[in-house]
């Protein structure tokens, strides 16, 4: 049994220590909305927050997140930035198919919440591990402009 922090509540998990997050999350916990992409951290479909840090939970073993406070697109509904994100990619109408979005909207949060301002190269920095196939990548950028502006 592995105890995690997960979206603000203690969690057992009852699965080998060397088991992804992404499957501890998703198969465990049935906290689906963080996607598996590929598998080697190359897309960024499973991001979360570890610490505040935008985190690839397809390669990060559960036992190395133990003690961490983890963050999942579930919680970005109650986290102000992570709703001011939402919001923003709602009103740039970002989505296409949608598979890439929970962990586009996570780097974009943990990005928000350390550059209220970002430059494009700031955004292209923070962005550049988060894959979509289907190119919304300019209006993933204007909805990070827009929710910064929103917030102020």
């Amino acid at each position: 049994m592995v105890q995690l922090n997960v979206n603000g509540r203690a969690v057992l998990v009852d699965a080998d220590p060397a088991t992804p997050l992404l499957w501890a999350l998703r198969d465990h916990l049935n906290l689906t909305g963080t996607k598996f992409g590929c598998g080697v951290a190359a897309c960024g479909a499973c991001t979360v927050h570890v610490n505040g840090v935008a985190t690839r939970a397809c390669v990060t073993p559960i036992s190395a997140v133990a003690n961490a406070q983890i963050a999942t697109i579930e919680a970005m509904e109650t986290d102000k930035v992570g709703r001011a994100v939402q919001d923003a990619w709602v009103r740039i109408d970002v989505v296409q198919c949608g598979y890439c979005q929970s962990g586009q909207v996570m780097a974009a949060t943990a990005l928000l919440k350390t550059k209220r301002n970002p430059t494009d190269k700031d955004i292209d920095d923070a962005m550049s591990g988060n894959i979509c196939r289907c190119g919304t990548y300019q209006r993933i950028r204007a909805a990070i402009k827009d929710a910064a502006k929103a917030m102020g």
